[in-house]
């Protein structure tokens, strides 16, 4: 059985033990399409050679299968078997609920710094 494991513990009882897979946790910036979610991780780190802080974003769709998910909601997400031809990921659980607001989700930053940047050229 793949992704299994016999585990013995106790009198003779053998149970199958589950392999560790990879888990992140990140915010639901999509939630439009049938039992699937699209969660945004941001990553912040150093550059190796400059040191200034950076921000890396990524995107996983992943299974969501009671459709409880929606957008602004933290959750934490599992490494599975691949599900669709991009689903290599299900919602384990939700960790807050709207917990990130509307105009931190990436849509709204983007229109957010074209306003900004079209001001800017205005007052030029």
């Amino acid at each position: 059985m793949l992704g299994y494991k016999l585990c013995c513990k106790g009198k003779g009882k053998s149970k199958l033990e589950r392999n560790n897979r990879k888990t992140k946790t990140g915010v639901v910036v999509s939630n439009k399409m049938q039992k699937t979610v699209v969660v945004e991780i941001e990553k912040v780190f150093s550059h190796p050679f400059f040191g200034k802080t950076m921000r890396s974003f990524q995107r996983f769709k992943a299974h969501d299968k009671d459709r409880k998910c929606s957008i602004g909601d933290l959750v934490e997400i599992m490494e599975t078997r691949p599900i669709a031809r991009d689903k290599r990921w299900r919602v384990v659980r939700i960790i807050g609920q709207g917990v990130v607001r509307a105009k931190d989700l990436p849509k709204q930053r983007a229109a957010k710094a074209a306003a900004e940047a079209q001001s800017e050229g205005e007052k030029a």
